[in-house]
């Protein structure tokens, strides 16, 4: 398995393509604008005009886009991945996306002769630029083995979670328990703020103990100095908790701190805020911090 075909270069998307170009694949790429693909294909990697194009006689297609509607259109729409890809081929999307649209990729394609993984990742920019991603896969164990050099060159933790979907609902869970953690960070950060605490020393403090956690570790630095730039937008965020509290009315779950914590991020949203990071949820409390 050497040609990979790689739809979608954006924040994570552009990292991991380039850690599969260090590992020694021949990677083609699709992006919707070309622009954001200049600098890996200054790298070497090969510039297709479509979605079809990326997807022909690739050993492996890998996606990684931006919402449901985006992944059915690249795989189910005209010319797309389903009907391109060669025989035999594995299709893996790393996109987060809705479990039940990940199960109708993987019995579309089989039906075509292809092999499907839904294979949603963790780890943010940092963990696509380090290869150190945490990816959750769903679909055949076998399929899950024969991919297992492609995730190696983009991640560390790669964990096989079960039949198709569940690779989704795996990242799903995932979300719920960032929500939560997020939100302590903000509300550790306002109260030491308003009890006069110096932000930096206090957030070292609680790094040390039992409120040690990767949100503390990265996002608290950045709330405390006023940096929103995106690692992951905060628009993405809230199409991620949608779909977990899609899923989780279906089964009868109830999640009060999802729920509550999408609300504050689509008050942000509505203010203007859906590009920046998802620490920009220090606003949803107190732009001054």
């Amino acid at each position: 398995m050497k040609s990979v075909g790689f739809i979608g270069v954006g924040v994570m998307g552009k990292s991991m393509a380039r850690n599969l170009m260090k590992a020694g694949y021949l990677v083609h790429i699709y992006t919707r604008t070309k622009s954001k693909a200049d600098e890996l294909i200054s790298e070497g990697a090969v510039w297709c005009e479509s979605v079809a194009a990326c997807s022909h006689d690739r050993d492996a297609v890998i996606t990684i886009i931006g919402y449901p509607r985006d992944v059915e259109e690249v795989y189910f729409g005209e010319n797309g991945i389903l009907s391109s890809a060669k025989k035999g081929a594995y299709l893996i999307d790393m996109t987060t996306s809705d479990p039940i649209l990940a199960k109708r990729i993987y019995d579309a394609a089989k039906q075509k002769g292809l092999a499907a993984l839904d294979a949603p990742v963790s780890g943010g920019d940092v963990g696509a630029k380090n290869g150190t991603l945490v990816i959750m896969a769903g679909g055949d164990k076998n399929v899950f083995e024969a991919c297992l050099p492609l995730f190696e060159a983009m991640g560390k933790s790669i964990i096989y979670e079960g039949p198709a979907g569940c690779g989704q609902h795996t990242k799903m869970a995932n979300q719920i328990a960032i929500a939560g953690a997020l939100a302590g960070v903000c509300e550790a950060l306002i109260y030491s703020q308003k009890a006069g605490l110096d932000l930096s020393t206090a957030r070292d403090t609680f790094s040390q103990g039992a409120a040690g956690s990767w949100q503390m570790d990265n996002m608290a630095p950045r709330m405390i100095n006023g940096d929103f730039s995106p690692r992951f937008f905060v628009k993405h965020f809230i199409k991620d908790l949608r779909i977990a509290l899609d899923g989780a009315g279906e089964t009868g779950v109830e999640l009060d701190i999802t729920e509550k914590v999408l609300s504050m991020f689509e008050t942000l949203e509505r203010g203007g805020a859906g590009d920046l990071g998802t620490q920009a949820l220090i606003k949803y409390y107190d732009k001054d911090v």
